[in-house]
């Protein structure tokens, strides 16, 4: 079977990929492919993650394995698209370069039982917008959580009188 994927980056701008892919590759293969579409050389970390319609991160398919012990993390070599993507589960998310955090939604768009004569898959079907020199800046949970607190004129931080407990209870 083959897979027409859409790759959206994560940004204001309109970016994305088409992709062809056949369902029996590995998840390794689906990562070359999304790497070389974008332009990455490939060298970087990655991960896959298992999402819902609502796009929330779920268990985590990594490039290598880097945990303690060997065995916690389910690889992109060992695991086959076909597994991960049909018609009831459509959305992965992926995060190519841990230190820059590029981060792309990868949706099932379409199937197929036929492979197009002539066509070499994994195969670049179209390309729209341009990947911006640097990743787009992303604000995490902690970073909103900072942000009302400082806006919030209800206590001051550095202030013990403005908390509801004696400081010297003891």
């Amino acid at each position: 079977m083959i897979y027409k994927l859409r790759i959206i980056l994560d940004a204001q701008e309109d970016v994305f990929r088409d992709i062809a892919i056949e369902s029996n590759n590995s998840m390794e293969d689906l990562h070359n492919t999304i790497a070389q579409a974008f332009g990455f050389d490939g060298t970087e970390m990655a991960s896959f993650y298992v999402s819902d319609p609502e796009w929330s991160q779920g268990e985590e398919i990594a490039l290598f394995d880097m945990s303690e012990d060997g065995n916690n993390v389910r690889l992109m070599n060992d695991t086959i698209i076909e597994d991960q993507i049909d018609e009831d589960n459509r959305n992965l998310i992926y995060v190519y370069d841990f230190f820059s955090m590029w981060t792309f939604y990868v949706e099932l768009a379409d199937t197929t039982h036929e492979r197009e004569e002539g066509v070499n898959y994994p195969s670049l079907l179209y390309i729209h917008g341009q990947l911006p020199d640097s990743p787009p800046q992303k604000q995490f949970e902690a970073e909103e959580l900072d942000e009302d607190l400082e806006d919030s004129d209800d206590f001051d931080l550095d202030s013990y009188d403005d908390f509801d407990f004696n400081e010297n209870w003891n």
